[in-house]
């Protein structure tokens, strides 16, 4: 049994107002998938797409640059940007450029490209919260190329303001060629991700992550709350879609209780993504 319990997030004040929860005993965590990378535009022609080397560590696409400044400014405008104390995001091409391009500092975001992108040269994180590479929150691992991460030193000189400490290891040693993830790894993984998020100082948390790993992760965490929360929550995330959700210590609840707060805060990067999508 987990130890926190999971809610959809409308409105913080008036939530904690109503049920009286302690912000120390609750953290908010914002669960955006990565914009649209190459990767997913073949995918869709079906899964052995997928397989080739030429999407090795697949970067956003030109749709993906236009989803992640749409979302950008749409974050900017609700005022969620100002509240992010941290950033927490796959060690992924396409997840870290939406991690910059959405929550990174000023600057203006390019289509085409990671060179161009004036927000991955910059030293340091001025006018936003940390960002932080951390290997849990991976995309489902092996056999697909795409989910294949490039070295740390190659992140670094890409990434500079993007904090890479935590990942212990140069090279990826996790992918692997002939074996691919089952399914209740990824959700053991996710269980193991939000238990040590749940162990940060942080109370506003940004998770930038993939569609398999994020959607195994809520589904693990609300298997034993009722069927239409599950519906609620736990749909594929499209491109660069922002679900946002308050975890709540479940020392004080005893339960999960999702008929209690109703709704949540959703944000997408582009109105015109598809809404099928075989890749991650």
């Amino acid at each position: 049994m987990h130890f926190f319990s999971v809610v959809s997030f409308a409105d913080l004040d008036a939530a904690i107002a109503k049920h009286l929860y302690s912000l120390q005993h609750c953290k908010i965590l914002h669960l955006v998938r990565h914009g649209q990378g190459v990767h997913n535009m073949e995918g869709n022609n079906g899964p052995e797409a997928l397989l080739s080397q030429e999407f090795f560590d697949a970067q956003l696409s030109p749709l993906g640059w236009r989803q992640v400044d749409n979302l950008r400014k749409r974050v900017e405008a609700s005022g969620l940007a100002r509240k992010i104390d941290l950033v927490i995001t796959s060690p992924l091409l396409r997840t870290l450029q939406t991690a910059v391009g959405v929550f990174g500092g000023d600057g203006q975001s390019q289509t085409d490209g990671i060179d161009a992108h004036p927000s991955l040269t910059a030293t340091t994180t001025v006018n936003c919260p940390p960002i932080v590479g951390v290997e849990l929150c991976r995309e489902r691992l092996g056999v697909h190329p795409c989910d294949k991460r490039r070295s740390i030193s190659e992140y670094r000189s890409l990434f500079r303001a993007i904090d890479f400490k935590l990942i212990e290891s140069e090279d990826d040693k996790l992918w692997k060629a002939d074996t691919r993830e089952p399914f209740e790894e990824v959700a053991a993984r996710g269980i193991e991700f939000m238990k040590w998020l749940w162990t940060r100082q942080e109370k506003e948390i940004a998770v930038v992550s993939h569609g398999i790993f994020l959607q195994q992760t809520l589904n693990a965490l609300l298997n034993d709350c009722q069927a239409s929360f599950n519906q609620e929550l736990c749909p594929r995330f499209t491109n660069c879609e922002i679900r946002s959700v308050v975890i709540i210590d479940r020392s004080i609840t005893g339960s999960c209780y999702p008929e209690t707060i109703s709704g949540e805060l959703r944000l997408h990067g582009d109105a015109n993504i598809p809404s099928e999508e075989v890749s991650n």
